[in-house]
């Protein structure tokens, strides 16, 4: 005995709903399901499958089903709370620096929200916040930041005209 393989047809769900219709169009002309099925190069229990759903339910039938996908395990109002947190830093949430890792991520959001993300998912949740991975600046705590700007503006553009010259 044969098995059926279920496989899901590739295309948006609007250009299945589309191809669906697009049967139903052939079958009124008077093509005959197999007929339909070789034209459209879907399999001819398709069309009857598409044909009997609409006879009995109408369009609403053979309408696209967006597929939901699985819940998000936080919500909006808990994503909103968690940019906020964001916001506030790391040493806010009590790391020892504010530089926000993927770990660390996780971490406040298991505390805060009790729910687990694996630390490989946290670049995505973050990106669908508009987030986007950034490298830490390294400052040396002994800059001073009038002698580097009085640099660039004064000592920098003399150096160059000597060098031009």
């Amino acid at each position: 005995m044969g098995r059926r393989c279920h496989m899901r047809p590739s295309g948006s769900p609007e250009a299945l709903e589309r191809r669906r219709f697009q049967a139903m169009d052939l079958l009124e002309d008077g093509l005959q399901p197999v007929e339909v099925a070789k034209k459209l190069k879907v399999d001819r229990r398709s069309v009857r499958r598409w044909k009997a759903a609409f006879r009995s339910q109408g369009s609403k039938a053979i309408r696209a089903k967006p597929s939901s996908g699985r819940p998000p395990k936080l919500d909006k109002q808990a994503k909103k709370d968690l940019e906020k947190r964001l916001l506030q830093g790391a040493k806010a949430a009590g790391f020892q620096t504010d530089l926000w890792t993927c770990p660390r991520v996780a971490k406040l959001i298991q505390s805060s929200f009790g729910v687990r993300y694996h630390v490989d998912h946290i670049g995505r949740l973050l990106h669908s916040l508009g987030w986007s991975p950034q490298k830490p600046q390294r400052k040396a705590v002994e800059r001073n930041e009038e002698q580097i700007q009085q640099w660039i503006k004064v000592d920098w553009p003399r150096i160059k005209k000597k060098h031009r010259g």
